[in-house]
């Protein structure tokens, strides 16, 4: 590589890092990271943490204190007994001296419970009283067949599954949860920067083609140079603002107790990880190689997304075949697909992270991405050498044949 690949990925990079939209973009997207990384926190913080006193009218016998017991655990909702009439209820709760207040009753041997509020927007506080009112209906009845409460926690216990893996060195349930959140992130990651930097990539190369600077350019500097100082310029940019990102969510989960326990991120395999950056980078490279190439032999910037549709509906499928993957790991089309290029930078990433892969498949998915990457590089640099100086519209993949002939020329 000489001075002019360099000067071309050099300017490529430090173009866009110091661009008001890259710094803005960055910005906002760690703190809304942040925020949803502290979203607990955040919520806590600005909910009403007092308990809301609700009233109960009883016209049952002795349903009241059995709903008061059930409640006791629950900090959010505090009884008291109402003996007065119903209009004087309503005049607490319009004064604000009461949340709200319940009518109990009992019709046809059935429990029948009114709720009354000022607006039954919290459906938080309902819930709970719904679900006291359950087990309270759940235990008078069994009272008046006989039941004791040992009985009837018999019958409603949950049956524990004990899930043991005959595979040796299979994962543990723990360490699936553990993947499964960690490869989701991971995947969701690698299918928005894939879209917004090959885009990137495909509509820097228009734009140049739009003002004529790549005549400028052609005559100093080969297509090919150009094309990968291009693509692994932005791909640096992809890298340094993925990782400003990533740091900012992984601090700002460290200290989320709910967040760390769902990721699990105690302990990050550093395996899946390694694979993760593996698979991004050649996923990357791949789609760029594509969005360039398509790139060049669009003439104007209104034509780029015609051009990338076909590539986007790629990652696109990726993604949501990915997602299917993280439920049915072994499905023999999830396996299939993961040796296909265009999809095994998500797909077998994904079944690295949830199943025990054979060594000879990831080599054979990596030989393949990586063949296939080769492949679009010689071809690719091709056309593009030739679609740089086309200008009519682009209106079909014909126009690729047509930007391979003016290579010959």
């Amino acid at each position: 590589m000489n001075n002019k690949f360099w000067i071309v990925f050099l300017h490529t990079y430090v173009t866009k890092l110091k661009s008001k939209s890259f710094f803005i973009s960055t910005i906002i997207t760690a703190f809304i990271v942040f925020g949803i990384s502290q979203l607990d926190r955040i919520i806590e913080a600005f909910s009403d943490n007092a308990q809301k006193t609700i009233g109960v009218i009883d016209e049952t016998n002795g349903w009241y204190e059995a709903l008061q017991s059930q409640l006791q655990s629950n900090k959010e909702i505090s009884l008291v007994r109402h003996d007065g009439s119903e209009e004087q209820a309503k005049i607490y709760v319009q004064t604000d001296q009461w949340y709200a207040y319940i009518v109990l009753d009992v019709q046809n041997a059935q429990p029948k419970v009114t709720y009354y509020a000022k607006n039954i927007a919290d459906s938080d506080v309902i819930h709970g009283i719904e679900q006291a009112l359950q087990q309270v209906k759940i235990a008078m009845m069994a009272k008046q067949i006989g039941l004791t409460y040992e009985q009837i926690n018999a019958l409603y216990a949950p049956i524990a599954i004990e899930k043991v893996a005959l595979e040796e060195h299979a994962k543990t349930e723990e360490q699936l949860n553990q993947a499964r959140a960690i490869v989701y992130v991971l995947l969701f990651a690698m299918y928005m920067f894939v879209l917004m930097y090959g885009s990137m990539i495909m509509m820097e190369v228009a734009t140049e083609k739009s003002s004529r600077i790549m005549e400028i350019l052609i005559s100093s500097i080969s297509p090919v140079q150009q094309l990968f100082g291009k693509i692994l310029g932005v791909a640096l940019l992809s890298l340094t603002q993925f990782m400003f990102i990533f740091s900012v969510g992984y601090v700002s989960m460290k200290q989320s107790d709910i967040l760390r326990q769902l990721l699990g991120m105690n302990e990050l395999p550093l395996s899946l990880i390694t694979y993760g950056i593996i698979f991004f980078l050649l996923g990357y490279l791949l789609y760029a190689m594509l969005f360039a190439v398509l790139g060049s032999i669009v003439s104007r910037v209104e034509e780029v997304q015609q051009m990338a549709g076909p590539v986007t509906m790629l990652v696109v499928a990726a993604f949501i075949m990915a997602m299917f993957g993280l439920n049915a790991p072994e499905s023999p089309f999830i396996t299939a697909m993961s040796f296909v290029p265009f999809f095994t930078p998500m797909i077998m990433f994904l079944r690295i992270g949830m199943l025990n892969v054979s060594t000879w498949e990831i080599v054979l998915s990596i030989g393949l991405l990586v063949g296939t990457i080769a492949f679009l590089f010689v071809f690719g640099s091709k056309v593009y050498r030739g679609g740089v100086l086309m200008y009519n519209q682009a209106s079909s993949w014909k126009d690729l044949k047509r930007a391979w002939q003016l290579t010959k020329k």
